[in-house]
């Protein structure tokens, strides 16, 4: 089953980018190469506003897009809590340079105040965990960035309501989320031959059984992100493809 053929048999719940702005935003931005080895969709502006108020943030993700490389060994060893694409990404966005997994969580203070005297205030509370346990893996200042290689693709939602609250919050400008892109589809995952064990022999099972069309892959976010899923949160959707893996 190709990306294409993928996006036929999941029928409406799939995109292409309908709802994206314009790819000269992206390709200004990141140039040729990157949007040849990447998938790239900017959302609400999301490109521009990493250009404008975050150019060191955006010069930190641009190389670690341009030293980005997995192996196929990488993909066919099996993840547990934590595989080894996810652990690869930890090490090129480090605590070191400013990258901490974050979670947010806010009470909200309510004042119900007299239509005519704004100092008559009729009544007020405070709402305790009104934002609570939203999280975002990497986060630098005012620049949110999340990992989705391979789990259900529902995890997007919870990703993109992240990134809105966070938004919404005002803890964040703009979101990134790098997660597969649809030319890692089941064509690509079947060269791949069987997964690994933990001793790394080879196991029975396939590789492109692990990674089905209701996992998370580039498609399906962009389905969410065409639908408004992220709130007013600019996104920027980075896809991995084949060419990133040797």
């Amino acid at each position: 089953m190709t990306g294409s053929d993928m996006e036929d048999e999941m029928g409406d719940d799939v995109s292409s980018g309908n709802g994206a702005d314009h790819t000269s935003q992206v390709e200004k931005l990141f140039g040729s190469d990157l949007c040849e080895k990447f998938e790239i969709f900017s959302y609400r502006n999301a490109a521009a506003v990493l250009a404008q108020g975050f150019p060191e943030h955006l010069s930190n993700i641009v190389r670690a897009l341009n030293d980005f490389t997995i192996t196929e060994e990488m993909i066919r060893t099996p993840g547990g809590n934590k595989g080894p694409v996810a652990k690869y990404v930890d090490s090129l966005f480090a605590q070191s340079a400013g990258w901490q997994e974050a979670r947010i969580t806010a009470d909200l203070h309510v004042k119900l105040l007299h239509a005519k005297k704004k100092d008559h205030v009729l009544d007020e509370y405070t709402k305790e965990g009104f934002l609570d346990g939203h999280r975002i893996d990497f986060l630098n200042g005012r620049v949110a960035l999340d990992l989705e290689w391979n789990s259900k693709d529902q995890t997007y939602d919870r990703d993109l309501y992240a990134f809105s609250a966070f938004y919404e919050a005002g803890a964040i400008d703009v979101g990134v989320l790098l997660t597969r892109g649809s030319s890692l589809d089941t064509d690509f995952f079947r060269g791949l031959g069987h997964v690994l064990k933990k001793d790394g022999t080879e196991g029975s099972e396939e590789v492109y059984k692990k990674f089905g069309a209701s996992t998370t892959w580039m498609g399906k976010l962009l389905y969410r992100l065409d639908a408004g899923r992220n709130g007013g949160c600019p996104v920027l959707a980075i896809g991995i493809t084949p060419k990133c893996v040797v």
